[in-house]
């Protein structure tokens, strides 16, 4: 009975250490993560693109595909919702869309596709390599899901990177999350320049 006593006496103490102080933002941090994460692709212009590219600037970093039923359309457009929320912050703030489907999603497909919903956001594409590999940087999974008329869908994780100024992953916020919210994390990351 002594010894019960002892060890509970130790572990209650143990658990008295320094509280931790909970998060400032509403996405889940994810900065242990993804520290080398990073792709080489082209944008819809044609323009080769690497994150440091986007240096200086919160990145907004989602992926997905243009025939996307439902998800990938209605994150851009919650999208471009937090851009008029940010108002002149959003001037600093990059929209990558990185397209899982590169079979489909020709660069003249998403250049009319990405910017509808905000002009100043960027499709990103690669061929099938580079696509799997940008996935794999930030753990995206995805897969074909073939029809009976011989048509497919992609199966993909969703939610949305926020990416701080010097580049690196910070955050992961879920899909549908609440546009105040995303506008509070970015603007956080641009106060704290992290």
């Amino acid at each position: 009975m002594r010894s019960f006593v002892l060890i509970s006496l130790i572990l209650l103490l143990g658990a008295c250490g320094e509280p931790k102080m909970p998060s400032p933002y509403h996405a889940a941090d994810v900065s242990w993560q993804h520290t080398q994460a990073d792709f080489q692709l082209t944008d819809f212009n044609g323009k080769p693109r690497k994150l440091s590219d986007f240096r200086g600037k919160v990145v907004v970093l989602f992926f997905g595909f243009t025939h996307c039923p439902e998800v990938c359309p209605t994150t851009l457009a919650d999208l471009a919702q937090v851009m008029r929320l940010l108002g002149q912050d959003a001037g600093r703030v990059q929209v990558l869309f990185v397209t899982l489907d590169p079979e489909r999603d020709s660069p003249e497909l998403l250049a009319k596709f990405v910017p509808s919903f905000d002009p100043s956001f960027l499709g990103l594409y690669g061929d099938a390599q580079a696509t799997a590999q940008a996935a794999k940087a930030f753990g995206v999974n995805y897969v074909k899901q073939y029809d009976k008329r011989g048509g497919y869908t992609l199966d993909h994780a969703d939610g949305m990177y926020l990416l701080g100024p010097r580049g690196k992953p910070l955050l992961l916020a879920p899909h549908r999350q609440r546009t105040e919210q995303l506008a509070q994390d970015i603007r956080l990351l641009l106060a704290t320049g992290r």
